[in-house]
């Protein structure tokens, strides 16, 4: 369900310390906001403090954003607080990178036209032409751009270039088969999210879901994360997992794990849009809804 767009999320962290739920509470009572969901964690290993609260300001007056962030500053400063406001209002751009399979694709932009991820797709890149008349058909702006050993930094320059001209606050790898660079992956740290399988034990290579019967797995799943350096091993945001048993034949096991993989990556949109995830000492804090 969209939120209603007078709705407002703040964020926060810092050190934790005595009064640092307060000093939010208590401000946000003072500007006669209404609370609608809170959800705090005190790690108690680093010692770190963070905060979610939606809230919506008094429907009786005009909310005056910029004197709201300034009259919080001093507040939040006392505690080393670092803190952001944003609105669900502002739809975030979020752009899709994809290779041939499009299955996850197709459930993004499947949320997206019935308005239960609440983004703009202004672009869809793709190292492959084959799903150009998806994008047509949702009249998405679609960029094929071709990709091998030799003109890969040309290539990634060129993927750079539309995420910038898009202004993107996201970028999904919705299957997008190509590893990147450790350039790309640092230019996008924090606002690109990956996913991929999950299979106990792991399986690399290609058609990992036929090494998995082969071994007889019990399990498939998938994993959400946001890129870095390392190959599918950054920062988890979410996981799906389901029970499998001798009756699944790869095929089963395939169309089973593409339904995990497309469940898993909405989830992660949808967490990261409404300010749900924390980045610290290179994991997440995630507060799901």
């Amino acid at each position: 369900m969209a939120k209603p767009k007078d709705t407002y999320y703040l964020t926060a962290h810092c050190p934790g310390n005595l009064g640092t739920v307060d000093v939010i509470t208590s401000y946000l009572r003072e500007q006669r906001c209404y609370v609608v969901e809170m959800q705090t964690f005190d790690d108690v290993v680093s010692g770190h403090f963070f905060i979610r609260v939606e809230f919506r300001p008094p429907s009786d007056t005009v909310f005056d954003e910029a004197q709201f962030q300034q009259s919080l500053q001093p507040r939040a400063a006392l505690f080393a607080m670092q803190w952001e406001l944003a609105t669900a209002a502002q739809r975030p751009n979020v752009v899709i990178m994809v290779s041939r399979l499009d299955h996850c694709l197709n459930d993004l932009l499947y949320r997206y036209r019935t308005g239960q991820l609440a983004i703009e797709i202004p672009a869809i890149i793709s190292n492959h032409p084959d799903l150009q008349r998806l994008a047509d058909w949702h009249h998405i702006p679609f960029y094929h751009l071709p990709v091998n050993d030799d003109n890969r930094a040309e290539q990634e320059a060129q993927v750079l270039n539309v995420i910038q001209e898009c202004e993107a606050d996201l970028v999904v790898l919705a299957r997008y088969m190509q590893m990147l660079s450790p350039q790309l992956s640092t230019a996008l740290t924090g606002k690109a999210i990956n996913i991929h399988h999950s299979l106990l034990p792991g399986f690399k290579g290609e058609q990992p879901y036929h090494q998995a019967y082969d071994k007889g797995v019990k399990l498939v799943g998938a994993t959400a994360h946001y890129i870095n350096n390392d190959l599918d091993d950054g920062p988890i945001i979410t996981q799906g997992v389901e029970v499998v048993d001798h009756s699944h034949y790869p095929e089963q096991l395939t169309a089973k794990g593409r339904d995990i993989e497309c469940i898993t990556l909405a989830r992660a949109v949808h967490y990261h849009i409404e300010r749900r995830v924390f980045l610290h000492n290179g994991k997440t804090v995630v507060f799901t809804s």
